[in-house]
């Protein structure tokens, strides 16, 4: 028999409640939605739709749509409650709101004990939802959304519309099958710069091989494998297809624009954007006479500019790189006018390199640099907002930890979440939720 009075409704809403707004409900609140079941059913509306017309009022609630904490009392910094930590966590690994469990701990005041917390990391990162941070971050720290919109010539690279998007498709997982080995077998996050294995389809190996491309698939079926690399122009994310075809243009590759990628990426240095007034660089279609140029050579008169000399000595030998990979990334040596490809620079003015290895070797030799870059990237992600002055501390404590842990990428998620950052908030009393 369905309870349908006053008491057995806020029996049913309870939990429900509590677990669609992440913390207790308090009994007034609790009261406005039993009232409002009670009215549905006084109209004539039958017990399961007036429920559903609560379930629906719910999910339409601030307190459920939004992930917040609840001021504080002074504008001074001050740990978060149970339950707000326990949002945080779930909602940065598992992209949605806590289970049970997690819940449980926080009603109890033991969500906050750094080794029960621990215990929750180590949990939370073995469970399958945390599928949903390995598709979510890598996409969005390394721009990945970019490749679907990439269009390369169809003359130049028809064999890049072999189907419609599907060679995007694969380059895409490519890196974010990467991301996923390096976070389950708990692996060092210096294998996103260099790794000696990848994953490839039958159709993305043939892309990287230049190759005929294999028959159409079903577009169910994307088979990728682990494969090892023996040649260390291939490993790690920095010079996958994906980045690769979109960081250049229909046409041509783009030094600057794949500098400032690596800058903001690798080294989460990202440069100012260039003047207004700064002319596109011409097109061989455009401007014949650079037709035996290299493409270092045509950008040299945007070097010329005193306000631009800056910015391209810091992002060029960055872009220059990864010249090797062509508008789709396979490798060439030579471009269409025979002209050698020349990838040498210096990186910080400290690494000279000559080639893409020499260049990973340099990245890696500031690898406590990129570690702190990665670092921000994941707290900012994690908090959803940019890092401040003020995360220093965190930032500095959570790279001295990974490194005494050999850069693993579990050791790094479990610095972030127990650091004074994750945990602390900073929220003015005026800022008190309203009453939803």
């Amino acid at each position: 028999e369905v309870e349908s009075d006053d008491d057995g409704i806020k029996e049913r809403l309870r939990p429900f409640l509590t677990r669609a707004f992440r913390q207790p409900v308090t009994d007034p609140l609790l009261e406005r939605y039993a009232d409002y079941a009670l009215a549905q059913m006084a109209s004539g509306t039958s017990f399961t739709d007036s429920m559903k017309e609560v379930a629906s009022a719910v999910l339409a609630s601030p307190r459920f749509l939004y992930l917040y904490d609840r001021a504080s009392s002074a504008n001074a910094s001050e740990r978060v409650n149970d339950f707000e930590l326990a949002s945080r966590l779930s909602f940065f690994l598992w992209g949605s709101i806590p289970d049970e469990e997690l819940l449980d701990l926080a009603a109890a005041g033991k969500l906050i004990d750094r080794d029960v917390l621990g215990q929750q990391i180590d949990r939370m990162l073995v469970d399958k939802k945390i599928k949903r941070f390995c598709d979510s971050f890598p996409s969005q720290w390394l721009q990945l959304e970019r490749i679907i919109s990439s269009v390369p010539d169809p003359e130049k690279f028809p064999e890049f519309y072999f189907a419609k998007f599907r060679v995007s498709i694969h380059m895409m997982l490519e890196p974010l099958l990467l991301f996923e080995t390096i976070l389950v077998e708990n692996r060092s996050i210096l294998e996103l710069i260099d790794s000696d294995y990848s994953y490839r389809s039958e159709l993305l190996d043939s892309w990287y091989m230049g190759g005929p491309l294999p028959k159409q698939k079903p577009p169910t079926a994307v088979p990728f494998q682990r494969v090892p690399l023996l040649d260390r122009r291939e490993g790690g994310v920095i010079t996958t297809a994906a980045v690769m075809t979109m960081t250049s243009n229909p046409t041509r590759t783009q030094p600057i624009t794949r500098g400032a990628w690596i800058a903001s990426v690798i080294f989460n240095d990202p440069p100012e954007p260039p003047p207004a007034d700064v002319p596109p660089l011409k097109e061989v279609e455009e401007a014949p006479e650079v037709a035996n140029l290299t493409l270092r050579e045509r950008f040299t008169a945007h070097r010329d500019r005193e306000e631009c000399a800056g910015c391209h000595k810091r992002i060029d030998p960055l872009g220059f790189a990864l010249e090797n990979y062509g508008p789709t990334g396979v490798w060439r040596d030579h471009y269409e006018n025979d002209r050698e490809v020349d990838s040498a620079g210096v990186l910080f003015n400290k690494y000279p390199f000559n080639n893409i290895v020499e260049f990973k070797d340099a990245i890696l030799s500031e690898r406590d640099r990129f570690t702190r870059a990665f670092a921000t990237h994941l707290l900012s992600f994690s908090l959803g907002r940019e890092t401040a002055v003020a995360d220093s501390v965190s930032l500095s404590k959570i790279v001295e930890e990974t490194k005494a842990n050999d850069y693993s990428l579990q050791t790094l998620i479990k610095q972030v979440v127990l650091s004074e950052s994750f945990q602390h908030k900073s929220n003015s009393p005026e800022l008190a939720d309203a009453n939803y």
